[in-house]
């Protein structure tokens, strides 16, 4: 009889979790397909709207977008690619479909073989292949996407789409870079990642030049020749040592001493008497460069970006244009009586030596004043209009329809109740709404699939949607300042 040890039954419990795990994935990527199904027949409804009123076709998919990111608490560009997904399912997936049904494939692989079945659709669409020849696309693609990963299914589903439709590589990077963006995504500690899609040769490009300048500053620091403040040197005048008090106001080092250049440390050296000094133009003092290569890079790539200009074949309308942020910080934090954080408006928290340095290179902040509970309430101006929309600025941050972050420079400011029809301009009317959402309440939009927004007392803003649903968006929190 065979003894069961210990390690049998670990390797037991292991192996039931794993199965437990998969077993779990299967079932959620079941229910995802449940969800795709119930975006399928929102499309169909979406279909017959349009067809009821086919001038207002943008209107009535914004509003439909608007009214499953708010319900579902899932950003506009998410709600997009599922229903795309979802109405690929219907349209020209049906065996990834039933792939997806029964949990033999994620919803990240049903995203990819969408996307690449794109191109394949087009061609038949535009009878430049056989109906055929997407049920050849999908046998192809599903024997690899029920035995991989998403990310191996996309590179698999692009090589087969390419080959049914005899596309060509020119003309698949052609329609490729017509795809080229840039992000920014909000990480922990006061990080960001900034995330460019662009022509695989331009990255590559841009990735060498970076390299090959960080390997010259690299290269530079480590030829310098750093020379330390002498013990002698005394910038107190305390009597401890030689300072500027020590110099004549005719003597030639007092005018180096004055423009800042240190004895022993930029260009002067004591000589053998201890008392006078000579120039040395190979000595040159720098601060110690203790960046990381990685560091290095990423400086130089933020110098490059927000002190270069624009091309001349592409910059025309640019000049001028500078980057801008709204930091948030409290007066005590500035005048150094604490190190609390400042607060990046739209993002996070704000190393205070930072928000310091910036109130030193900009004159436009404002006095807030806060609530017990971080919310501003006041401005210190006095300016009737203008103090409107800075106490606006610095309460929404962003759209204030639910889950948009799209930042208040890029937003409008809206009449919660219609001016036209009676509403005032005064604070508690008044809201940043991007030009997307903003346009969902417009006249223009038909009644069914019009949307209104209504200020509540502690500056949350209720959206009443066409289906009859409340979604409320409270006012952001303020950093608290303790």
């Amino acid at each position: 009889m065979a003894h069961t040890t210990d390690f049998d039954l670990a390797l037991e419990a292991r192996r039931r979790v794993l199965d437990a795990w998969v077993a779990t994935r299967r079932r959620i990527a079941a229910l995802e397909a449940e969800a795709a199904e119930l975006l399928a027949e929102q499309i169909a409804l979406h279909d017959a709207d349009i067809t009821a009123s086919p001038f207002h076709r943008d209107a009535i998919y914004r509003s439909m977008v608007a009214e499953f990111s708010a319900a579902g608490h899932v950003s506009k560009g998410s709600m997009e690619f599922a229903f795309a997904d979802a109405q690929a399912l219907h349209t020209h997936l049906p065996a990834v479909r039933a792939a997806f049904s029964n949990g033999s494939i994620s919803v990240g692989h049903v995203r990819e073989i969408a996307r690449a079945s794109a191109i394949v659709a087009e061609a038949i669409r535009n009878q430049k292949a056989d109906a055929t020849v997407m049920a050849l696309f999908e046998t192809a693609v599903l024997v690899v996407a029920e035995q991989d990963t998403a990310a191996r299914t996309k590179a698999h589903a692009q090589q087969v789409a390419a080959a049914l439709v005899g596309e060509t590589l020119v003309e698949r990077h052609r329609r490729a870079a017509e795809e080229r963006c840039v992000m920014v995504k909000s990480l922990d500690d006061g990080l960001a990642l900034l995330t460019a899609v662009l022509p695989e040769w331009i990255a590559t490009a841009i990735s060498d030049r970076l390299n090959r300048m960080t390997r010259e500053v690299v290269r530079a620091r480590d030829d310098r020749e750093i020379v330390p403040l002498p013990w002698w040197f005394d910038d107190a005048g305390d009597g401890d040592g030689i300072g500027p008090e020590d110099f004549a106001l005719d003597d030639p080092a007092f005018d180096l001493l004055d423009a800042g250049v240190l004895p022993g440390a930029g260009g002067m050296i004591p000589n053998a008497d201890g008392d006078t000094f000579a120039t040395d133009p190979e000595v040159v003092h720098f601060p110690a460069d203790t960046r990381t290569w990685a560091q290095t890079e990423a400086d130089l790539f933020t110098d490059l970006l927000l002190t270069a200009d624009p091309s001349a074949a592409h910059g025309d309308g640019l000049d001028g244009i500078q980057a801008r942020i709204q930091v948030t910080v409290a007066a005590s934090t500035l005048a150094g009586a604490d190190d609390s954080p400042a607060e990046l408006d739209g993002h996070g928290p704000l190393h205070p030596d930072i928000a310091r340095d910036l109130a030193g290179r900009n004159t436009g902040w404002t006095r807030l004043f806060l609530d017990a509970t971080g919310m501003v309430v006041e401005t210190d101006t006095y300016t009737p209009t203008e103090g409107m929309r800075r106490f606006l600025r610095a309460r929404d941050r962003h759209c204030r329809f639910p889950g948009c972050r799209m930042p208040i420079h890029r937003c409008e400011i809206d009449h919660n109740h219609d001016h036209a029809k009676g509403g005032k301009t005064r604070l508690d009317n008044l809201g940043h709404f991007c030009r997307n959402h903003h346009t969902l309440k417009h006249p223009d939009i038909p009644e069914p699939h019009r949307w209104t927004a209504q200020q509540e007392k502690d500056g949350s803003v209720t959206w009443h949607s066409p289906l009859g649903r409340d979604y409320a968006d409270p006012p952001p929190r303020r950093v608290m300042f303790v």
